[in-house]
Formats: C-alpha cells, structure tokens, sequence
C-alpha cells in the first residue's frame, strides 16, 4: 500500500475507484466499503484508495471536543493495508479544508487530483462546508463530471448499524466482547515497554508498563483484561490492568500487562497488545496479600478461558 499525507502528494496514471471518511476503528461495517472497493479494483484497471484525515473533523470543528479514537495514524494504517487498499491518502484536516465547497471539494479533488471512476460510500454519508450535500448531491456531480456514485444501505452493512460510537461506548463500559464484535478483531493497544515501580515482582506478578505515545487514543475502562501478544512471531497470552493500583496508592492512571510463562526483557520493544476479555473492575484491597490472593484468581479466570480458545 502506498500512503500519502497530503491529497496534492497523490499521483497515478490509472483512474481511482475511492472511498471517504474517518474510518475510525476500520470495523465491519467500514470493511463492507472497503470489500466492494477492492473488488472494483481486480482487473487492475482501476487503483483503489482511501481519503481519510487527520486530526478527526470533531478535533478541529468543536472546540470543547476530547474525541478519542479507536486507532493511532500507524495503526489505521495498518488495518487499512490488510483488506488490501492500494493508496491511502492522510489529508491534514484543518478548518480551511472544512470551508471547501461541495463542489469545490468534488471538482478539484475528487476529479482534477484523484481522476475518480467511481466512489463508494457509506449511507449516511455527508461531505462539504457544514456537511450539507448528500448522497443526492454527490449522484448529481457525478452525472456533470462522468463518474459512478455506488452507495451502500444500513441493512447490507448490518442489521444492527455498526458505528465507531457504539464502539467507543462499549469500551467505557468493559463490554469488550461486543466492541470486539463491532470491530472483527480483538481491540488493541500499541505501545513501548517502559520501566515502572516494579511492585510486581515482589508478589510473584512481574508486569511490563505499556506506555502509549499518543494522547488522543482510546484507553478502555479501568480494570483487569484477558490479553494476548505476540513477540517474535510468538503468541503470548496474559493479564493487564488499566487503572491507578489503589492498594499502593497509585497516582496516575497505568497500563500493566503480566504475561504468563515469559521473564525475557523486553523494555524498549513496542508491543502491540489485544484486549479478549473483561475479568473484573479494579479494587482497592485491605493488604496486598489479599491483592496477591485476587491475582492468582485472576490468572485462574484467565488461563481457563484461553484453554476453551
């Protein structure tokens, strides 16, 4: 996949079939566009891409906005590759951009730079200054310009509409099993193994402390986590904490994976880690041998419920 992080950095011989949005989370429902965009695209004569942007609109449009999103700009990037786009183009959004006409959004972007054959939308999408055109609109620019609209219904992405919002909510709520449902993979947090206080190795549950570079990026709630990562092509299976550790009077908030049957070092590595399943809220324990009692339940839970994978 090629990635562009302007719209005027894009270049091709081959007219675009395209698709637009922030696709945050590329759950299922962004996935059935992504789908009928690479199969417009087999016959190699047509390229395939993706417009998406950065910051998200919300970002830059509403002022008192703490919008956090499902995926980094490497980890969209990522899960775009996978379902086999061959262009994304990160378009920095700002309030200028916001301000473009629909028209002039479609005649000196969608056809003077992306040479569009045919664009692919969701069935609610709306695009231009205050998103006021609609899929109507877009149809009419269509027919002036020479390219095809394909729009895809609710019920065919799903009977239940899948949007990153509810995927948002189910993650304030624990309810992992369902954002996972939503999203087609297991939610995930990138981030570099740092070094933290250490308590851990003192009551037998050594923990590496994953430290997210990115500030806008969504943090589940607070609790104990069945996860699993690989490291050098290897599966491993543990359990994470997101809190601020009660029982030793934690400060700040924390993300602390305990990996089960592993003691390599790894500081420094970037590990990418899948969230599988919600165990229990965080507590604050009278001692912290009865903290250590609740852990050895917990990797009880946790191993059990990877033997049924």
């Amino acid at each position: 996949m090629k990635l562009f992080h302007s719209i005027n950095d894009f270049q091709s011989t081959k007219k675009t079939i395209l698709t637009l949005g922030t696709f945050d989370g590329v759950h299922i429902g962004h996935k059935k566009i992504l789908e009928r965009i690479t199969q417009n695209t087999e016959n190699g004569k047509y390229e395939s891409l993706v417009l998406t942007f950065f910051p998200h609109p919300r970002m830059v449009l509403q002022e008192k906005s703490e919008i956090k999103l499902l995926n980094t700009i490497a980890e969209k990037s990522k899960l775009l590759e996978e379902t086999g786009i061959e262009n994304l183009v990160i378009h920095p959004f700002n309030e200028s951009f916001s301000r473009l006409t629909a028209e002039e959004f479609v005649h000196s972007i969608l056809v003077d730079q992306f040479h569009i054959q045919k664009i692919i939308i969701g069935h609610d999408h709306r695009f231009g200054r205050n998103r006021t055109a609609n899929i109507d609109d877009l149809i009419a620019f269509g027919a002036e310009y020479g390219f095809e609209v394909e729009q895809i219904s609710a019920q065919e992405i799903q009977d239940v509409s899948v949007s990153s919002t509810k995927i948002r909510k189910a993650l304030d709520e624990g309810n992992i099993t369902l954002a996972n449902d939503y999203l087609g993979y297991a939610y995930f947090l990138s981030g570099e193994v740092v070094k933290g206080k250490q308590l851990g190795r003192t009551i037998g549950f050594p923990t590496a402390n994953i430290q997210i570079e990115e500030d806008y990026k969504k943090i589940p709630k607070n609790g104990v986590y069945i996860v699993k990562t690989f490291i050098d092509n290897t599966a491993i299976f543990g359990m994470m904490n997101i809190g601020f550790n009660p029982t030793v009077n934690g400060q700040k908030q924390t993300i602390e994976v305990n990996l089960f049957d592993f003691d390599a070092d790894i500081y420094g590595q970037k590990l990418e880690i899948s969230l599988l399943e919600y165990i229990r809220e965080e507590q604050k324990f009278g001692s912290v041998d009865l903290l250590k009692e609740q852990l050895n339940q917990d990797k009880k839970t946790a191993l059990d419920f990877v033997g049924q994978l």
